[in-house]
């Protein structure tokens, strides 16, 4: 059987109360999942039910409070600052909905600068082609501030599509995009996932959801339902049961 690419088990995450002397606010409550080479897996649940909490501890980017999670297949609790970064720039791409681009660079170097803060040998060609891919051939050498919120958020699309990393991490990619450009934008990540990469996103979009392989419904901090190759409405009628089952 394949390894999993993300393997997580019995992850907790508290933080901070609003009050020094109150006790820590529980996030996540004891998650364990898989996620399969290949596999596109979408995160949905209602308001303050730990998706991105999750989204960030299975990427290193937030560490769990115990639990462990193996990131193409290494155990990310066990490495140091520098190592867990290494491993993030070789397998992990990362698209939120802040974009995260370099105001100073253009779109071209923003699609570069992963390869470059990984030193290795900038492929021209295929930032070229990720641009296309993305629909702005033609603005390769525009700064970030001189494209509009959409045309960033391809840009962030193409710094991934030219990395090709193992595993995509995206975080509301749509939140802030037109109907027309987060369909365009949820297309090129759907068909980042295969030939034995994965694409995990975390969305309110009933769309975007449905287009997953598999949908995970989070309620309190846990999995309240798992639906595979759901319809917008099934995803729909999963996170209102969630919402409401006591």
């Amino acid at each position: 059987m394949t390894e999993p690419l993300i393997h997580a088990e019995n992850l907790h995450k508290t933080f901070p109360s609003a009050g020094a002397k109150e006790p820590r606010v529980p996030v996540l409550r004891g998650i364990t999942l898989d996620v399969q080479p290949g596999e596109m897996v979408s995160i949905v649940g209602p308001s303050g039910s730990g998706k991105s909490t999750l989204l960030y501890c299975l990427s290193g980017l937030e560490p769990s409070d115990s639990g462990s999670v193996q990131l193409a297949g290494r155990e990310i609790r066990a490495l140091g600052r520098g190592a867990l970064a290494t491993l993030r720039r070789k397998h992990v791409g990362f698209v939120f909905q802040s974009y995260n681009l370099i105001p100073s660079l253009t779109a071209r170097e923003n699609i570069a600068l992963p390869a470059r803060l990984a030193r290795r040998r900038v492929d021209r060609a295929g930032v070229d082609r990720a641009l296309a891919d993305v629909g702005l051939a033609d603005r390769g050498g525009h700064r970030p501030g001189q494209l509009s919120g959409g045309q960033q958020q391809r840009v962030a699309i193409a710094r991934v599509l030219a990395m090709r990393p193992d595993i995509v991490f995206a975080d509301e990619p749509t939140g802030s995009l037109d109907t027309a450009t987060g369909s365009d934008v949820l297309g090129l990540l759907r068909a980042a996932a295969g030939d034995g990469r994965s694409v995990i996103v975390v969305t309110h979009d009933l769309e975007a959801a449905a287009l997953a392989d598999r949908v995970l419904v989070l309620r309190d901090g846990l999995i309240h339902s798992e639906l595979r190759r759901p319809t917008p409405e099934q995803v729909l009628e999963a996170i209102t049961l969630a919402r409401t089952v006591a």
